[in-house]
């Protein structure tokens, strides 16, 4: 059963940066194409960055692309989003997710259960 577990959450301050970690069991991650979501509180779900199974390419769906960087270690099944320059706007709940076929969204088929970044101002 393969299984998605999200980490590096937590309360931090406009302007500091962030690492999420998702860690992935049952499968190899090499598997799979990557990609992390977000949901802010009373808005949809919303993708932020997709990553190709070995790492050579990937895709942005931010405004501001240039404060996230999406990377994949298949060594050790992880795949990480940086946020630099954390704003308040980016408060929401991560999500970490996979598919064998693709990163778009009905090609994702495993979930984590998220991980919640609060960003004070």
């Amino acid at each position: 059963q393969v299984q998605l577990v999200e980490s590096g959450g937590g309360l931090v301050q406009a302007g500091d940066s962030l690492t999420l970690s998702c860690a992935v069991s049952g499968r190899t991650i090499s598997d799979f194409a990557m990609a992390w979501y977000r949901q802010a509180p009373g808005k949809e779900r919303e993708p932020v960055a997709s990553i190709s199974w070995s790492g050579h390419a990937t895709d942005y769906r931010v405004t501001d692309t240039g404060r996230f960087t999406i990377s994949r270690d298949n060594d050790k099944n992880m795949v990480y989003l940086q946020i630099d320059n954390l704003k308040p706007e980016d408060t929401a709940r991560y999500y970490c997710a996979a598919g064998s076929a693709g990163w778009d969204l009905h090609e994702l088929e495993y979930w984590g259960q998220g991980t919640l970044v609060t960003v004070s101002s």
